[in-house]
């Protein structure tokens, strides 16, 4: 069993609400009126509740699948050193232009 920080009841107002006590709002950062929490119902009857950070729209595309398996795929050459550094923003166009000529 994980050690709590907080063990107490709660409870449900009308509508749903549930407040959550003051000590655990300001020690997970949840003051901020908006701020979202995940909830899972788990089928042992435990109602999970996670702090959530919500992904801005305009960053969505960072966490799609695709954007993801090229992250991996770029940590892959970093952690073997297939990488390569410049000492100047010319000499890095200039390996471009030398790439291209490859083809």
């Amino acid at each position: 069993m994980s050690t709590a920080e907080f063990h107490g009841y709660v409870g449900v107002q009308s509508r749903g609400l549930i407040a959550l006590p003051a000590s655990v709002r300001e020690r997970l950062r949840l003051n901020e009126p908006g701020t979202q929490l995940e909830v899972t119902e788990r089928a042992d009857g435990v109602v999970e509740l996670r702090a959530a950070v919500p992904v801005p729209a305009e960053q969505a595309w960072f966490w799609t699948e695709r954007w993801q398996q090229r992250e991996r795929e770029v940590d892959a050459h970093v952690a073997a050193g297939r990488v390569s550094t410049f000492d100047s923003g010319e000499a890095f166009l200039e390996s471009l232009e030398a790439l291209e000529s490859e083809q």
